[in-house]
């Protein structure tokens, strides 16, 4: 049975076994202790912590990490996100200088931003992302990338932060449409995925676009290869793939499969064959691991960035 005639299965009854692929040693030195403590300092947010990221201590021992604005409250219930879900503050209109302060400290020339989903606003926090990004470049210079919700398909939304110009616009895909609600819950929507993909590339052809999945939910290949089609069609050049792991038994989304490494890697080199500019794609690639050196690679050069 090829991989794409596999059974359709998305909510087994026990997630399969951990394979030895993907349990990682801690990094060793203090630097992890330093830009934790720094984020502690300033009171910001990074969903390297909220969202239980594997590669958390890897990216602060090299003194970086995807600061979270908005809060750290997210008003929408994905089923796969550990991001703590309810009725949000109001927005701290000091946080863009501190996310500035602290890409200072840590010497960055690279700064990745993302955020909680703001439906409670209504621009769903794209005024502050553009705050944010000028902050930034004021005492850092440091090229921005964001990775924005999906803002409710309000374009005006999308615009302004397209508008304070960072170099990549990142908004992830997550799944394959027939998993899109299940995953993503019942206000988000695939079409608005891909909209908003497409108006950032009309509204200033020099951002680069960038979009993200996670795999092991039960999509089949022949779905996936249909987004990354529409991904290409809709503008999108740069692409993540990563394995999906469960926050927390309990509370969310089983894995379905584990990928081993190896069809994690032809399936970037399937997506490098479609067209995508540079294709991360591995078990611990998340959306803006090593994203400064995916965005600076020469067309096709970049691969494998966890080897």
């Amino acid at each position: 049975m090829r991989p794409e005639e596999l059974p359709i299965v998305t909510r087994p009854q026990s997630a399969p076994r951990l394979p030895r692929w993907l349990k990682r040693t801690v990094p060793k030195g203090n630097s992890q202790h330093f830009t934790a403590e720094l984020i502690q300092d300033l009171t910001l947010q990074t969903v390297c912590e909220h969202a239980r990221c594997p590669n958390r201590m890897e990216c602060y021992a090299q003194k970086t990490a995807t600061f979270m604005i908005l809060g750290d409250i997210c008003t929408r219930a994905c089923s796969f996100c550990s991001v703590a879900r309810g009725r949000p503050l109001p927005i701290d209109r000091d946080e863009p200088r501190r996310v500035a302060e602290a890409a200072r400290r840590l010497g960055l020339t690279y700064v990745v931003i993302t955020s909680v989903t703001r439906d409670d606003v209504p621009d769903g926090g794209a005024e502050h992302f553009a705050r944010c990004i000028q902050a930034i470049r004021r005492t850092t210079g440091a090229a921005v990338e964001v990775l924005t919700p999906d803002f409710r398909n309000n374009d005006a939304a999308i615009d302004r932060v397209v508008d304070a110009a960072p170099e990549v616009f990142n908004h992830n895909t997550e799944t394959v449409p027939r998993l899109y609600r299940s995953v993503r819950g019942p206000r988000s929507d695939y079409r608005w995925t891909l909209h908003l993909l497409q108006r950032v590339k009309q509204h200033n052809p020099q951002i680069r676009t960038k979009s993200g999945l996670m795999l092991g939910l039960g999509e089949t290949r022949t779905e996936l290869l249909d987004v990354l089609a529409d991904l290409l069609d809709h503008g999108c050049e740069l692409l993540t793939l990563g394995q999906y792991l469960q926050p927390d038994p309990q509370r969310y989304l089983p894995v379905v499969r584990y990928l081993p490494p190896a069809e994690f890697e032809e399936l970037g080199d399937l997506a490098r064959r479609m067209g995508f500019a540079q294709v991360a794609s591995g078990p611990f690639v998340r959306s803006s691991y090593h994203a400064r050196d995916m965005a600076a690679a020469p067309v096709d050069e970049f691969t494998h960035p966890e080897q």
